[in-house]
């Protein structure tokens, strides 16, 4: 890869990409109940969770989504987990089967040096005692941005910040080896989102 020059474009604030996947999100939807779980059934103490279906191209992606959306869950204490799906008074599902990465920002010669990713689900939340689907969310998503080379990382950002890498390692690391790690680090991120996505769109009913 030639060297990087300065990006032609910047890519949006992440914040307001996430802003705008939940306000997708809320258009889709029927239901209204109250925020932090509040708009759960209130007999509802324990939750199952079922392995979302992997419609992605990547192997292995929802075993992590799994844990994702699991410590999601247990974080908010709303809901207790459970491993027998016959304890439980909700069960959720859904698939997880969407991955798409698009280059938002080039250099001089017109080379990408900065990607986004986006997951998708949809999930559902089933009452095991009424057998009811209570729930349903179509289209839920998460994006995240990185870069490809050492010109286009901002060391200062909080998600780097996050990193086990410091500022003067980039510069030392081949670019495919920095492309590489970015692009994992943000892989985390989204299916950290897309489990808070998640939660949020049950806990609140949208």
């Amino acid at each position: 890869m030639k060297n990087a020059g300065i990006p032609k474009h910047r890519v949006p604030d992440i914040g307001i990409l996430h802003i705008i996947a939940l306000a997708a999100t809320l258009a889709g939807c029927g239901y209204h109940f109250g925020a932090e779980g509040s708009g759960l059934p209130a007999q509802a103490k324990t939750v199952y969770v079922e392995k979302f279906t992997n419609r992605s191209r990547y192997t292995g992606l929802d075993d992590q989504f799994d844990l994702c959306l699991k410590d999601e869950i247990a974080r908010h204490k709303r809901l207790q987990l459970v491993d027998d799906r016959a304890q439980a008074d909700l069960i959720l599902s859904g698939d997880f089967f969407y991955i798409k990465t698009l280059a938002v920002a080039t250099n001089s010669v017109s080379e990408p040096i900065e990607y986004t990713q986006t997951l998708n689900a949809d999930a559902e939340l089933t009452d095991q005692h009424t057998k009811q689907v209570i729930w349903r969310s179509t289209g839920i998503s998460a994006t995240d941005t990185y870069a490809t080379v050492a010109s286009a990382v901002v060391t200062t950002s909080p998600e780097f910040l996050q990193q086990n890498l410091r500022s003067q390692d980039i510069a030392n690391l081949p670019d495919m080896q920095l492309a590489k790690t970015q692009a994992n680090f943000s892989q985390e991120q989204t299916l950290q989102s897309l489990a808070q996505n998640v939660y949020v769109s049950m806990s609140e009913g949208f």
